[in-house]
């Protein structure tokens, strides 16, 4: 079965760069969130996904559209955003990761509805979880509206690994893939550390990728597994 064959169900967007973005169930919401742009329900939108769940590159694509510029949360302050032009585009980037300014944020998300300017704010959890200090923050954020990037569906991980095996120019056979997928956390960042591991393995052991060796492979490294 080719790369072309496995991947014929699932849609591809253009990207920004020579990459391509595989659209599946988990991440279609965001999709169709940066596509409609600017038709938005509400000028500040948050983008919330887990580790390599296509987050930064959904903001490159927003970038792209909208030509709004990106800046680190901790490099937040008051002054830069009273000096953004009216309809001006911002993407404020792991907004839940980092010290910043909570008054910032908050006046920034103020300021959006005022001088008509978009905001992308994106994190890996939910607004409640960041540990907010200022209530008036956390009730604004909590009001936004959110879409969330899915954990990642066994359609969209035997996609990217087949392709980063294709990258590396490794054959493997798609019954083996399968147990691969089925042997790893449903996640695109455990899907990329596994196929290094296989291709590690399977280069130092001299042998073709089979079953056996993806299983020495993956507890050699202790991929994460499902629970």
């Amino acid at each position: 079965m080719t790369l072309e064959q496995l991947t014929l169900d699932l849609p591809h967007r253009a990207a920004h760069g020579a990459e391509d973005f595989l659209v599946s169930d988990c991440n279609l919401a965001a999709v169709r969130l940066i596509d409609s742009w600017p038709d938005w329900s509400d000028p500040v939108q948050l983008l919330i996904g887990p580790a390599s769940s296509g987050k930064t590159h959904l903001a490159r694509v927003w970038q792209a559209l909208s030509g709004a510029r990106s800046v680190e949360s901790e490099s937040l302050d008051i002054g830069a955003i009273d000096a953004l032009a009216e309809g001006s585009a911002l993407v404020v980037e792991d907004a839940d990761r980092a010290a910043y300014d909570e008054k910032a944020l908050f006046h920034l998300i103020n300021l959006a509805r005022e001088k008509r300017l978009f905001v992308l704010i994106t994190a890996r959890a939910a607004s409640s979880r960041w540990g907010c200090a200022l209530p008036d923050l956390l009730s604004r954020l909590n009001a936004l509206p959110a879409v969330d990037i899915g954990v990642a569906d066994d359609a969209l991980l035997k996609t990217v690994m087949l392709k980063h095996f294709s990258d590396r120019q490794l054959p493997i056979d798609p019954k083996v893939l399968d147990f691969l997928a089925l042997h790893i956390e449903r996640s695109l960042e455990a899907a990329s550390v596994a196929v290094d591991a296989v291709d590690r393995h399977a280069l130092a052991t001299g042998r073709k990728i089979t079953r056996q060796v993806v299983a020495e492979a993956l507890g050699a490294v202790g991929v994460p597994g499902r629970d």
